[in-house]
């Protein structure tokens, strides 16, 4: 693990428990034939070197702003693009 992950990684240990926001490196994802950009909130529920554990997770899609993914999410560090902490999962804000 390079200094930039072990960086991430004591972070986000630090806000187990806390809702966050984060974006990844793909301009695009697809999920079930619905192609949205990779934006998601939810609970840090787990943290391990390399990746962050989200659940619940909602997904921001265009067309459905709040679905809610059935499973948790694991994001690696090397996929994150950008995080916070203050955007709550109930924020409306522009997609397009």
């Amino acid at each position: 693990m390079d200094h930039t992950e072990n960086d991430l990684f004591l972070v986000f240990k630090k806000l187990l428990g806390e809702e966050i926001l984060v974006i990844t490196k793909p301009v695009q994802l697809n999920l079930l034939g619905q192609v949205f950009r990779p934006i998601f909130t939810g609970t840090i529920s787990e943290v391990h070197e390399g990746h962050v554990t989200l659940s619940p997770v909602i997904i921001k899609m265009i067309n459905a702003p709040f679905y809610n993914f059935p499973f948790p999410l694991s994001i690696p560090f090397e996929q994150l693009v950008s995080y916070s902490t203050e955007v709550p999962s109930d924020e409306v804000f522009p997609l397009a």
